[in-house]
């Protein structure tokens, strides 16, 4: 089970720290287990891993197309590679390569894209995904899943090591806000509830957990009553826990580092379209390219703020 903490703030250890410890102790019981990247081995924190376990460590260059055949060929033949690009060149870049090589041939197959939407900063708008779990989104029996810190990180890496299929994990590369209590453990596909309302259920995924707790706390104040939800697996979405929320709060909000064509917003919708309808509001990128800034000033620029919550929670409470 999941604990929140109840004094969020940033963590000392980086997310791909965190990877890679985890990568390492896994394999040193599991001799599948190998690790790709393109030429961003300094940057994704894997350089540990290259160097206690140099015949199941590959450098395939920039070259993504190339990592994600070697992965499914690596799988084919019983390994369980992790394979690693920045967001776009990760998705967006390979993205038929996931289809056809992994996807529809049922290998098994886990990728990693990293610095998720306005966490680029300064990498700014060609290496800015907004539109990664989008991009995946309609693949077949993919799963997508966002950790919010070191502690979902860690078991997440851990769950998919030891399942079968293919998975998108969308990792913050450097120091994530700590919303678990360490030894927190979730499931995959299900929602963490990490606060009860009655009037709104705000549906929260990465860096805009913390934003959503941010802005339950200060609609306490003003006497409105809402719920958190931290929906790490997009695909697929818990339709349960969303149904569940339409009755208690009957009207949401998705806070999400993506766009809202095809992300998060676009999920959570559909989901309650089919099953429980209700008002929806989303905060989140709206059908933008990406830009240069410090982390701070595009979260503003983009309006992926508490603040910015607060407003449509309002919204979405007056539409009920």
């Amino acid at each position: 089970m999941y604990k929140v903490k109840s004094t969020i703030e940033k963590e000392s250890v980086e997310m791909r720290a965190a990877y890679v410890e985890t990568l390492c102790a896994l394999a040193e019981k599991d001799e599948r287990i190998v690790v790709l990247d393109a030429d961003l081995v300094g940057s994704s924190g894997v350089k540990p891993f290259f160097k206690q376990f140099p015949d199941r460590a590959i450098n395939c260059g920039i070259q993504e197309s190339n990592m994600i055949g070697v992965a499914a060929g690596l799988s084919a033949q019983g390994l369980i590679p992790f394979a690693h690009s920045f967001g776009p060149f990760a998705t967006r870049r390979v993205c038929d390569q996931i289809f056809i090589s992994c996807a529809y041939a049922k290998l098994n197959v886990r990728i990693l894209g990293s610095d998720p939407g306005v966490t680029a900063a300064y990498n700014g708008g060609t290496h800015m995904p907004f539109e990664d779990m989008g991009t995946l989104m309609s693949i077949p029996g993919i799963t997508l899943v966002e950790p919010t810190d070191t502690v979902q990180l860690r078991w997440l890496v851990k769950e998919l090591a030891g399942k079968y299929g293919v998975f998108y994990i969308r990792m913050l590369r450097k120091n994530a806000a700590g919303v678990f209590e360490a030894g927190s453990t979730f499931e995959l596909g299900k929602a963490a509830k990490l606060k009860e309302g009655k009037d709104v259920c705000i549906v929260a995924s990465g860096i805009m957990v913390e934003e959503a707790l941010k802005a339950a706390a200060q609609l306490e104040k003003e006497g409105v009553s809402a719920a958190v939800l931290n929906t790490f697996t997009w695909k697929p979405i818990d339709e349960e826990a969303l149904s569940e929320y339409a009755k208690k709060c009957g009207c949401f909000v998705t806070a999400e580092n993506h766009n809202v064509i095809g992300g998060l917003y676009s999920a959570v919708s559909a989901s309650l379209a089919k099953n429980a309808p209700a008002p929806v509001e989303a905060v989140g990128v709206f059908d933008e390219f990406g830009e240069v800034g410090t982390e701070a000033f595009l979260r503003e620029r983009f309006n992926l703020t508490a603040d910015a919550i607060v407003k449509a929670a309002k919204k979405a409470i007056s539409r009920k």
